[in-house]
């Protein structure tokens, strides 16, 4: 076989992993998370000041160390044992979590239960959405890794896109993308459209010529490269860029004529309906098993086409989300009851997700059915929620130690003054130098150059004959070049947009 048929090959009929395994994954990111800022909470109970020495250095090696590093070795040479990994690490931030707290002056002034009370009453500021904006970065970031991880043996099957059925990785990684476009899109942030409905829905579809731009060029590159592709992902001539620009035009069409606040009601309309037409008709079959891509555009590319019905409800399902997590709050009481209910919302999601695969029908991303729909949505809300949790964490630590300097969704609100206004500014000098900020100012940027740089990998190396230890290296070195490469556009102040 040709070089490019053993590429294809390798990723080919792949049934995935367990749910309780993708979920378990959820916890790692949140995890590194509060270890990162307990790091630097540490440095500064023991220097009393923030940053580090030598900021634009030791910032970001302490972030490709403590975000990056254990999501690329968890999905390689850790795999295996990812429940031990997580484990470890949540016993660090255990151990790091009670040494600050028994060490810091606000705690020994107070009983635990009355700070831990104290703490739930207070008032919160944030200049971003809670946790939505992590839970962006880490869906990208995770997407990036895996885009490259496929292609090396070190990286499990079960963790790559199944061929029809079942739930890996990358399967999520799909879903989750399309639900973190919807958390922040108009719709979702309650901005009013202005004008008509005809001139609002001609702004969607001038707004999403970088994704078609980016599919277009991604086609052309391919086909001309001859770079090995997957075909039962999207299809001959379709790719991700293209389901995101039709799903984006195709929802915002949709809420035009239709209320947001309902809006997930019409993504189980839309979900059912489809799933009522796979189950009724030939179309099924068709997709799954009608092999002549020649005949025409629809036979060539019928997975990407058809799969748009699943990611316009998983879509719509976001754009609920968002607006619930938009609500203004102000007590941190508040956005711990909102939390619980994102985390029942994805345990009775979970809940059907069972049923469905017991009495329907297997999740397929190449479908996109049903069970794929409320799978991806309750993927997510747990991963959310998991971030949030972190969140608060990380808030209640700070306030323990009494820095405030370390990165976080909230604040402690509390009255201005000049100390303060140095304190934010200063706090605005080290959270530039997060790398969570600098993704998050450039996130199509980062998953274009992810892109580029797996292409670019790949026609230098036979990745199937890369040991595992080279293969992570070449890994670390990848991933490098990418958050390198954003970062410096942070620190520049250079937002690249395309619109």
């Amino acid at each position: 076989m040709a070089q490019r048929e053993l590429k294809e090959a390798f990723v080919s009929n792949l049934n995935g992993t367990s749910l309780a395994e993708l979920a378990l994954d959820s916890f790692l990111s949140p995890v590194c998370l509060v270890n990162r800022g307990l790091i630097l909470i540490l440095y500064y109970q023991s220097k009393g000041t923030l940053p580090l020495p030598l900021p634009l250095f030791s910032h970001l090696l302490l972030d490709l160390s403590v975000l990056i590093l254990p999501l690329i070795v968890s999905c390689t040479v850790l795999s295996s044992i990812l429940l031990q990994v997580t484990i470890s690490l949540i016993f660090v931030a255990a151990s790091m979590f009670c040494y600050i707290y028994r060490t810091s002056s606000y705690s020994s002034a107070q009983h635990p239960q009355n700070a831990v009370s104290s703490f739930l009453q207070s008032h919160v500021q944030f200049d971003q959405v809670p946790f939505v904006t992590l839970f962006r970065v880490f869906v990208n970031v995770k997407t990036v890794i895996s885009i490259l991880a496929v292609d090396f043996p070190v990286f499990p099957r079960r963790y790559a896109k199944t061929e029809t059925y079942g739930t890996g990785m990358m399967d999520f990684a799909v879903g989750a993308y399309v639900f973190a476009n919807a958390l922040v899109c108009p719709e979702a942030r309650r901005k009013n459209i202005s004008g008509s409905k005809i001139n609002h829905i001609t702004k969607q579809l001038v707004s999403v010529w970088p994704l078609v731009a980016l599919g277009m060029g991604r086609l052309v590159s391919v086909k001309m490269s001859n770079y090995h592709e997957h075909v039962t992902e999207y299809g001959v001539h379709w790719n991700f860029f293209f389901t995101l620009a039709i799903v984006r035009v195709m929802a915002s069409i949709l809420l035009t004529v239709l209320p947001a606040t309902q809006s997930w009601v019409f993504a189980l309309l839309m979900s059912g309906f489809y799933q009522f037409a796979l189950e009724t008709t030939q179309l099924k079959a068709f997709i799954i098993h009608n092999n002549d891509r020649e005949r025409d555009f629809l036979h060539a590319n019928k997975e990407g086409i058809f799969s748009i019905m699943g990611y316009v409800a998983i879509y719509l399902t976001g754009v609920q989300i968002g607006l619930y997590v938009t609500q203004p709050r102000s007590r941190l009481r508040e956005w711990l009851r909102a939390l619980f209910i994102l985390l029942l919302g994805s345990f009775v999601l979970y809940a059907l997700v069972c049923t469905c695969q017991t009495f329907l029908e297997p999740v397929s991303r190449r479908l996109a059915n049903l069970p794929f729909c409320l799978w991806s949505v309750a993927q997510s809300l747990f991963f959310l929620s998991c971030l949030g949790l972190a969140d608060i964490v990380l808030l209640f630590t700070k306030q323990t130690a009494g820095c405030h300097l370390v990165l976080s969704s909230w604040n402690v609100h509390k009255t201005k003054s000049d100390s303060d206004k140095i304190s934010d500014k200063k706090r605005g000098e080290v959270e530039k130098l997060c790398l969570v900020q600098a993704i998050s100012r450039n996130q199509l940027l980062f998953f274009l150059l992810g892109n580029v740089m797996t292409g670019l990998t790949n026609s230098v190396l036979d990745t199937l004959s890369c040991s595992s230890s080279f293969s992570v290296c070449v890994l670390l070195l990848y991933m490098f070049i990418n958050c390198f490469g954003i970062y410096v556009l942070h620190l520049c102040g250079i937002t690249v947009k395309f619109w």
